[in-house]
């Protein structure tokens, strides 16, 4: 399946996806930017981190907890797991979960702390929530994720995640459309993905007179340390020393591009914008995307049709799907239980692939092996 450019995909989504809608193009362009959100969380997922994610958790800003901002996905530091068997009886609420972990030999949460949320991890539409919060305290949340689902019952881990996460990550497409001359509302979203990048973490960047970019570290005793970004990074992710990690936040932006004739070396103005913000920026491909939608979204192979009714029901319009499945089988937060089960087994067996469709914008010479680690990295850390 060739496309000249993710324009010309969007067009082909337009006429055969969305055209019963008053404007297709830009529903399909909505659409595209979902699938990069998928992308992403399915690459988390496949990480081992998913009982580590948030979706569109508000972040402070480092010491200004005036100013928060919703993000695609933030990754936390874990206090405990545990694994509870549920009966296969949807809805599995939030409720029922609370009560079949009171009721545990295996419990080792201090419930009393918490207050339940009204989530539905299983829902009656055959639906799961991605990153389930069961249950909140003032510096912890109880989050639930489907381990397995077999037979009569359903396999579940709870994990209790301190609230200040460890890292974020944030999806956008910028660039210029087709058939305009430029882009100020991109621009202005890589902007605003920009400045969210650099106020979050407390290492910061700066130039110094030949533009070489240094960090600047704030520490407990009012000092600070003031190291090349990189070196300073390196000893951030691999350092047990609290004062050196204890305020950072890895900040990962994903983007694709209007018509992307851009490479990692030869960035467009809003790409520059973002790569001088993030830690890492993984520039997904007009080939990257155009292979997903083809091989799960368009014209998939009879073992993953599943994939595509959930899109379909979600996106195409047709009542009778949406009768069948039920409206919002296929989004970050919200997925059709068969199309999660395929989209994961599509993920782990094409890892390879799917690494190429991304190009590292930054850090130079890297690859998304070290960014699994460096996440590792910082997951295993003490962050109590």
């Amino acid at each position: 399946m060739g496309y000249q450019s993710i324009d010309k995909l969007q067009q082909t989504l337009a006429q055969t996806v969305f055209n019963y809608a008053k404007d297709s193009k830009k529903a399909a362009g909505r659409a595209l930017g979902t699938l990069i959100e998928i992308i992403t969380f399915y690459i988390l997922k496949d990480w081992g981190l998913e009982g580590n994610t948030r979706i569109e958790k508000g972040l402070i800003e480092y010491r200004n907890s005036a100013i928060s901002h919703n993000v695609e996905y933030t990754l936390h530091p874990l206090k405990q797991v545990v694994e509870l068997e549920v009966p296969n009886q949807a809805p599995l609420t939030s409720t029922k979960i609370i009560n079949a972990l009171a009721s545990s030999k295996k419990n080792s949460f201090d419930l009393k702390r918490f207050t339940k949320t009204s989530s539905v991890l299983y829902s009656n539409f055959n639906t799961i929530k991605n990153a389930c919060v069961i249950a909140r305290s003032n510096n912890s949340s109880l989050v639930a994720v489907i381990k397995e689902m077999k037979g009569g019952h359903i396999k579940i881990i709870i994990t209790e995640q301190i609230e200040k996460p460890f890292a974020m990550a944030e999806c956008k497409r910028v660039g210029v459309e087709e058939g305009n001359k430029k882009g100020p509302q991109t621009i202005e979203k890589a902007k605003q993905g920009a400045y969210v990048a650099r106020s979050v973490s407390s290492l910061q960047k700066v130039r110094n007179v030949k533009g070489v970019v240094y960090g600047i570290l704030p520490l407990a005793n009012g000092t600070f340390r003031f190291e090349e970004y990189d070196k300073l990074l390196n000893e951030i992710i691999t350092t047990d020393d609290k004062r050196v990690f204890q305020d950072f936040i890895l900040t990962i932006g994903v983007v694709s591009n209007h018509g992307n004739w851009f490479t990692s070396d030869n960035p467009n103005k809003e790409l520059v914008v973002l790569r001088d913000a993030y830690d890492w920026l993984l520039f997904l491909t007009d080939a990257g995307i155009a292979t997903f939608i083809d091989e799960l979204l368009l014209n998939p192979s009879k073992e993953y049709s599943e994939v595509k009714k959930a899109f379909l029901a979600s996106y195409s319009g047709n009542s009778q799907l949406i009768k069948k499945y039920g409206k919002n089988q296929f989004t970050k937060a919200q997925m059709n239980k068969e199309a999660d089960l395929l989209l994961q087994r599509y993920f782990r067996e094409n890892r390879n692939k799917i690494a190429d469709w991304i190009n590292i914008l930054t850090p130079v010479k890297k690859s998304l092996d070290d960014l699994r680690f460096q996440l590792n990295q910082l997951n295993k850390k003490d962050w109590n």
